[in-house]
């Protein structure tokens, strides 16, 4: 794109040069879960969701050295690897990201309306050539889903872009819980999907019509793999240039949700024979109180029995039982993480 071509692209969008991107990490840049997981949801990169059934998946966060994307500013992107092969009709891939409520409500969006758009953008590529469907699905209300084709050729990265319009039935809650489903599904079974399935249009959602019926069979495919990064989410219905920004920006945007705390922090009893306690304070506000999960050892004394003696979205305060502890002694908390995902 010209740089012409981009500043009309910016005007058309009626949006800001900054805070464009509803979407969160998508240079698929933080990964504090680790960068690679089999396990069917988050585990890999932040933010976005690798769900699957009657298939076996690896996600994991890969590296950019040539091609569209790199030349494109992107040194990141998430990689679906298919370890197994079925034909099973309930067999499904999606990878996706839940859009808080109150980030898609007050963007400047008239989910309502028709004549209101959104534009959804990124990367993608595919082992196996064929035609993959974006998925939409608002969460509040009665359920609306909106899908759309996507034509790859084998091994090819390609930049996708839709336009997306508002629809009378759409709800959106101004608050902090699930607003928006938005992704693309490698794959999905004949369960989940209809021959008369109408794309391009919104429609109360039915788990058994999301998209047409797909033409390739990823999930019985050995070893496919499915890539997407630089994905973008803006008003308007034109799609402006990808809003890259600094690592720390993005990781701090990554812990609303996710907070991985580094093994070495300790807490010390201030008094002998009491109970000890720590307060581990989150470096950003979280979304909600989290699910709080870690390893608590003692440096000395009773090990006694580790419990969460308060949770909120701003801090957790853990303490031991054991009232034999010495002045100084400390408890060195791992594996600790605190989850407040949608």
């Amino acid at each position: 794109m010209s740089k012409a071509a981009e500043l009309a692209a910016l005007i058309g969008s009626q949006s800001a040069l900054s805070d464009r991107n509803i979407i969160i990490n998508g240079a698929m840049q933080v990964a504090q879960r680790g960068t690679s997981s089999t396990a069917s949801g988050y585990g890999s990169v932040d933010r976005f969701k690798s769900e699957f059934s009657g298939v076996s998946v690896t996600h994991s966060q890969e590296s950019l050295s040539s091609g569209g994307p790199y030349d494109s500013g992107f040194r990141y992107f998430l990689r679906a690897t298919n370890t197994s092969t079925s034909s099973a009709t309930s067999a499904f891939l999606q990878m996706y990201q839940y859009i808080e409520a109150q980030n898609i409500s007050t963007n400047g969006w008239k989910a309502n309306s028709s004549s209101s758009f959104i534009n959804y953008s990124f990367w993608v590529r595919s082992s196996l050539a064929g035609t993959y469907f974006i998925n939409l699905r608002s969460l509040d209300g009665t359920s609306q889903n909106f899908s759309s084709p996507v034509v790859l050729e084998a091994a090819t990265w390609k930049k996708a872009s839709l336009s997306i319009p508002g629809n009378s039935g759409i709800t959106i809650a101004n608050d902090n819980g699930q607003g928006l489903f938005i992704g693309i599904a490698p794959y999905y079974g004949t369960d989940y999907t209809t021959s008369g399935h109408t794309a391009g249009a919104w429609a109360a959602y039915s788990g058994s019509n999301i998209t047409p019926d797909y033409s390739q069979n990823w999930a019985n495919t050995a070893s496919a793999t499915f890539d997407i990064t630089g994905v973008q989410l803006e008003l308007g219905e034109q799609a402006t240039p990808f809003e890259h920004e600094d690592y720390g920006t993005t990781l701090a945007k990554c812990r609303r949700y996710l907070y991985v705390a580094p093994q070495h922090i300790g807490y010390t009893g201030s008094y002998t024979n009491v109970a000890p306690s720590g307060t581990i304070q989150f470096p950003t506000d979280m979304r909600a109180a989290p699910t709080v999960t870690g390893t608590y050892t003692p440096q000395s004394g009773n090990a006694g029995t580790f419990s969460i003696a308060s949770i909120n979205y701003s801090y957790v305060h853990v303490w031991n039982s054991a009232n034999n502890w010495s002045t100084g002694v400390g408890i060195l908390v791992s594996d600790f993480k605190a989850d407040a995902e949608l």
